[in-house]
């Protein structure tokens, strides 16, 4: 897992790289538990990815996520099936 926090006067943004739908999962719960407001989630993510977060943080925070058709970074994947 990687984690990054970039810190604005108007916002800060919690950026968190995962290795599978599991671990997003318990770091979202994480994030909730400190008081984050929002979730967006890479448009890699895909309907089942979303759909797994959204039941993790039990409608305590919003879940967003940044969609393509076909992502540009992630070899025309659509969704992230290949996870280990």
């Amino acid at each position: 897992m990687h984690r990054a926090v970039i810190s604005t006067p108007v916002v800060e943004l919690h950026v968190v790289g995962v290795k599978n739908y599991d671990e997003a999962c318990r770091i979202a719960k994480e994030l909730v538990s400190e008081g984050i407001a929002a979730i967006e989630l890479c448009g890699g993510f895909g309907h089942r990815g979303v759909a797994k977060i959204v039941e993790a943080v039990e409608g305590k925070v919003p879940v967003g996520v940044v969609r393509f058709d076909i992502h540009p970074g992630l070899e025309g994947k659509v969704e992230m099936m290949y996870f280990e």
